[in-house]
């Protein structure tokens, strides 16, 4: 049931991420987090999603995701307001690797603790 819920919050926020990764600027939502952060941030936490979602593949999800930013980047330049650069996608790189590390470690600690259910402990 958690994994299900995880499945469905990973597939929205990745597309709400390539929604505004390809919208003009000016629907680009905006924060008091520099743009470097938002999109860290955001990288950050799909790629966490993802790892939950789907805690056997995490591997294969994570660095999907991790090349992927390049290729979500590239999709800016679908719009005449927006501007693909190598320095945004390593940004989004960097924050979809933290996104696995973190989602592995919790995902590690829920499998020991389910674990120590099982057998009684």
């Amino acid at each position: 049931m958690i994994n299900r819920l995880f499945q469905i919050a990973a597939w929205l926020a990745l597309a709400v991420i390539v929604f505004i990764t390809v919208s003009p600027i000016g629907l680009r939502p905006h924060d008091m987090l520099s743009v470097s952060y938002d999109r860290a941030f955001a990288f950050t936490i799909l790629t966490a999603l993802f790892v939950l979602a789907y805690p056997k593949r995490w591997l294969p999800v994570g660095l999907t995701i991790i090349v992927s930013a390049g290729g979500i980047e590239l999709l800016q330049e679908l719009s005449p307001s927006r501007h693909a650069k190598v320095s945004d996608a390593l940004v989004k790189a960097g924050g979809a690797a933290l996104g696995v590390a973190l989602a592995w470690a919790f995902n590690a600690m829920r499998e020991r603790r389910q674990q120590r259910i099982a057998s009684g402990v």
